[in-house]
């Protein structure tokens, strides 16, 4: 999957840097799901609080990533992805110095996580930029098996709650965030070809082609998908199977090693077949196995196997959206990544939230899952709309930036 003329083409210290800035990143943004069970249990939260508490997060990530976005491209992403690594860290350590001792604090603390989320519009950009189009499916896939970090903060965080207690575990969160921080200023580079800096408001210009808001909607299902589930699984499998909050974390960051891991062969298959032919068959896959994961299955085991193949699904999807957002924004992928990013954070921020209120309704989680399945529908049906107007218009742009189109 990786050739010989993918390692040439681009700067492999700058992609693995932001790799690793990605994973870590992620770690920390959805680190109030795999506490949840310990937070809720402690504070005496109900399911609707909970639902809540590991959807701001998201939903906070996802705004900062427009401005993340906007940043990206006017001051550089390493820049940007500094200044947001030091927010981070300082925020954790201050948390953990100060405590976190109620409802309100926890909500605190969830929006200034979405810091971390906002390096999505860091990451990839920083990678991108230094790859022809003919790779970067692969590139971005790369980079963007970063969100393989929120399965490490269910693989670890709740052991470690239990050895030193919740607060303390955001306190160590900032230490790998700092190894994180001192690797990414000594390897990455911007890549040399960094359009110049533009007015503010000219960034948002692309809102005005349909094309974005279409990679806006087709992401925010993927994505959206994806870190809703990561942030609410380990909830889910405590509740629903009765798992304790460390196995339920192993449950969780089996199925989120899964959806990150494929997301580079989404990205490559995407490049080979192209991202539409990829994308329609991952949306009909994801559909049927969050439909399928709306049944009480019989057993964790067989839970498991079902959200993992939903998750796979979903981070294939995640892939093949940005091996199609360079071929038509190439010249923007700073901004367009930002607003991608923000709709399929906003998207997650639904399902967490939606998972929540249907088991505080209904005392299922079924509405919520059949719920996100039809949009996976809606989705491929908007896709299969639009896909004859891009097979048509889209060569133009591929020439205006001088890329070899594949849709």
């Amino acid at each position: 999957m990786v050739s010989r003329s993918f390692l040439k083409a681009g700067h492999t210290p700058t992609l693995l840097s932001a790799f690793l800035y990605f994973d870590l990143s992620f770690m920390v943004w959805v680190l109030l799901g795999p506490l949840g069970v310990a937070i809720a249990k402690d504070l005496g939260l109900d399911p609707a609080q909970k639902g809540l508490m590991v959807a701001l997060p998201v939903l906070s990530g996802a705004l900062l990533r427009l401005v993340a976005g906007v940043a990206v491209d006017h001051i550089g992403p390493k820049t940007t992805g500094a200044i947001g690594q030091l927010l981070v860290i300082a925020g954790l350590a201050l948390a953990w110095f100060l405590g976190v001792h109620d409802y309100a604090h926890v909500l605190v603390l969830g929006v200034l996580l979405g810091v971390a989320g906002a390096s999505f519009a860091v990451a990839l950009p920083l990678a991108s930029r230094w790859y022809p189009p003919e790779h970067q499916g692969l590139a971005l896939g790369i980079a963007g098996a970063g969100n393989s970090g929120t399965a490490l903060a269910a693989l670890f965080a709740p052991g470690l709650a239990q050895v030193f207690g919740w607060n303390a575990v955001i306190g160590l969160a900032a230490l790998p965030l700092s190894v994180a921080f001192v690797i990414y200023m000594v390897f990455a580079k911007d890549a040399p070809n960094r359009p110049p800096p533009k007015r503010l408001a000219e960034y948002l210009d692309v809102l005005k082609a349909a094309d974005a808001w279409w990679l806006m909607c087709l992401y925010g299902v993927t994505f959206g998908g994806f870190v809703g589930l990561s942030s609410s699984l380990t909830i889910y499998f405590n509740s629903e199977y009765g798992l304790s909050a460390v196995t339920a974390g192993f449950f969780t960051s089996a199925c989120v090693f899964a959806g990150s891991f494929v997301r580079p062969v989404g990205g490559a298959l995407a490049d080979r077949l192209g991202g539409v032919r990829t994308l329609s068959v991952v949306y009909v896959l994801a559909a049927f196995g969050l439909a399928l994961a709306s049944f009480h299955q019989s057993s964790p085991w067989i839970a498991l196997a079902v959200i993992m193949f939903a998750m796979m699904a979903l981070g294939a999807g995640n892939g093949a959206v940005f091996q199609l957002a360079p071929q038509r924004f190439g010249k923007e992928i700073g901004v367009v990544t930002g607003l991608v990013g923000m709709t399929g954070g906003i998207g997650g921020f639904y399902l967490a939230s939606s998972l929540g209120w249907a088991k505080q309704a209904t005392g299922s989680y079924q509405i919520g899952l059949l719920a996100f399945a039809g949009l996976a529908l809606l989705a491929l049906a908007g896709l299969t709309g639009v896909k004859a107007r891009w097979r048509k218009t889209w060569p133009s742009e591929a020439q205006r930036l001088g890329a070899t189109l594949r849709l």
